[in-house]
């Protein structure tokens, strides 16, 4: 795959290099000279200085030929422009921004991004996994984005504990996919798979299911 990854920060530059060594055709985008120098002094002629966001420097590098552009500065309207640019004058079949600001999603999502990473939202989720009072982590979202994977572990003193799972009602279009016991470890659970405090349930559910899901599993 030709990649083409807007931004030579921490994040490009380590990017980058795994992209390589997996064999890909990659080309990093860096507006800062000094860090280009540095930059190209270690992986050669596969950084070319320019702004990512303009549709001239885009051009220049192939962007018409590339598979997938990354945008990862550290501004989220950059990555937000570099990407829309790429996606509807180029017609680069994968765009993936990163954003700082989880708030940006939704409209990175509507402006036609196909995939966004947030760092924030993943600190918060490892966070999240030691507050009782954020018993649901979204893990991961679909491509679709209609569905994502989540998981929730079950709070002492919730009513499904001592329950199976098929006597109770999930929202609609939520699959139990995998239990981990605190006791018994990982294992893929059936109707009958009685739930414990402590275990951690991934499953999947839609979006706006999420908030449902939450009150089933915490008893509330």
């Amino acid at each position: 795959m030709y990649i083409i990854v807007v931004g030579g920060g921490e994040v490009g530059y380590h990017l980058s290099k795994i992209l390589l060594n997996d064999g890909h055709e990659v080309l990093i985008l860096e507006q800062d000279a000094s860090r280009c120098e540095r930059l190209t002094e270690e992986l050669g002629a596969i950084v070319h200085r320019g702004d990512g966001c303009e549709a001239t420097t885009l051009d220049s590098v192939g962007t018409g030929r590339a598979d997938m552009l990354v945008a990862v500065t550290d501004g989220d309207e950059d990555n937000l422009v570099a990407c829309q640019v790429a996606k509807h004058k180029f017609n680069v079949p994968r765009t993936i921004a990163r954003m700082t600001n989880p708030n940006n999603e939704t409209i990175f999502k509507a402006l036609g991004i196909d995939a966004t990473v947030s760092s924030t939202n993943l600190i918060l989720a490892h966070i999240e996994q030691e507050l009782p009072s954020h018993p649901l982590i979204p893990l991961l979202k679909l491509r679709s984005g209609t569905f994502e994977v989540v998981e929730i572990k079950v709070p002492p003193g919730s009513d499904v504990v001592g329950k199976k799972i098929g006597s109770f009602r999930m929202p609609k279009g939520s699959v139990v996919l995998l239990v981990i016991g605190k006791e018994k470890g990982p294992f893929i659970p059936t109707d009958d798979t009685v739930l414990e405090a402590e275990d951690e349930v991934v499953a999947i559910t839609s979006a706006e299911n999420e908030e449902a899901m939450r009150a089933i599993l915490s008893g509330k």
